[in-house]
């Protein structure tokens, strides 16, 4: 699994997922956060499914 996000893209998933989980434990106390686990695992593995299938990437390219 190659990875295709950058380390801006993987830091504003890891704070979107971070946010979107805490709203468990705070105010609107609904399960909808458990919907944070994607973006913070896909920062966490740095590989998007999505970006695959698209052919997207932010990574940069890697020079030998």
């Amino acid at each position: 699994m190659e990875k295709n996000l950058g380390e801006i893209d993987r830091g504003v998933r890891a704070v979107v997922g971070v946010v979107l989980l805490a709203m468990m434990f705070t105010w609107p106390h609904t399960l909808w956060g458990l919907v944070g686990i994607v973006p913070l695992s896909t920062a966490v593995l740095g590989y998007c499914p999505l970006y695959r299938i698209f052919g997207l990437s932010t990574c940069p390219l890697k020079r030998d």
